[in-house]
């Protein structure tokens, strides 16, 4: 684990996985607008839907941005707390506030609880390549 700075890099193929989600999520979902649910999640959750196009594609820029972080690797173990910390708040959130927008509803947290232990376990428990 290397928390303080420098390059560390672990399994490839499961960070292209994880840069992936990222990238799908943000580009596709949300900068594009190509799932309009998304749109009417961050309404939800802000009560209005008059910021809602604005703050769902600076969400969507955050994940491209995430993504990025993700496939160079700096500071990766910080990269993945960030992710992990995201992913659980932004899922303990919509589970209660907008379940019925989800695709899987409150199921999600399931898959969310899935990607956060793999962005565990690619940052601190698999060997450093």
């Amino acid at each position: 684990m290397d928390l303080n700075g420098g390059m560390s890099f672990q399994h490839p193929l499961v960070r292209y996985a994880i840069a992936a989600v990222w990238l799908a999520n943000g580009l596709f979902c949300k900068v594009l607008e190509l799932v309009p649910r998304h749109e009417q999640i961050v309404a939800r959750v802000l009560g209005s839907d008059l910021y809602a196009p604005l703050f769902t594609k600076l969400i969507g820029v955050g994940e491209i941005g995430i993504a990025v972080w993700v496939l160079v690797g700096w500071r990766y173990a910080w990269c993945a707390v960030v992710q992990i910390a995201l992913i659980l708040s932004m899922n303990i959130i919509e589970f209660f506030l907008v379940p019925d927008l989800l695709l899987w509803g409150r199921a999600n947290m399931l898959f969310a609880l899935v990607l956060a232990a793999v962005i565990h376990m690619n940052a601190f428990q698999l060997p450093h390549r």
